[in-house]
């Protein structure tokens, strides 16, 4: 099943999510539901609050889906060391045909649970780091904007405001 995308200007982008702690065949099936969405949305990440689950639960394919061992189920994902810089523009599904540069550390290890509740630690360079680093944001209630000056969040609102007024948001 293909969710809809929560867009920015939705409370539960901007409030923690839960931990999961039910790992059972309605987890699977989330999963399964939001690597959907998320490829038909063309996306790298997907976090469950995009979708509307204020859930601690993520998945990532740096691969748009060509290399099926590159699918990642993370839940309960916390960051535990970051390394390096790198600036890049970035997107996000729930604020379309917006971008902006945005630094991030270019190597990132999270420890995290997978579909089955067992604890892993991963490490991941440039996109797998900034992947992420983006989604985990989410599950904290941040966007990337958020990591920008003061100045381009304004116009990012400001943008948001014109395109809900215009209707095309």
């Amino acid at each position: 099943m293909i969710y809809p995308i929560v867009k920015y200007g939705d409370p539960v982008l901007e409030t923690p999510a839960e931990p999961v702690t039910d790992f059972d065949e309605d987890l699977e099936k989330l999963v399964a539901d939001m690597f959907e969405t998320m490829y038909a949305a063309q996306g790298i990440g997907l976090a469950a609050p995009q979708i509307g689950i204020a859930k601690r639960l993520c998945v990532i394919d740096v691969t748009f889906g060509e290399d099926p061992k590159a699918k990642l189920v993370l839940a309960n994902p916390e960051i535990l060391s970051v390394e390096g810089k790198q600036a890049l523009e970035e997107g996000c599904l729930s604020l379309p045909r917006i971008r902006a540069e945005v630094r991030r550390a270019d190597k990132a290890t999270v420890r995290a649970q997978d579909i089955h509740g067992n604890e892993f630690t991963m490490t991941g360079e440039g996109l797998l780091a900034r992947a992420f680093a983006h989604e985990v944001e989410h599950l904290n209630g941040s966007l990337f904007f958020h990591r920008l000056s003061r100045l381009k969040r304004e116009s990012i609102k400001r943008r948001v405001r014109k395109l809900v007024k215009a209707g095309e948001w």
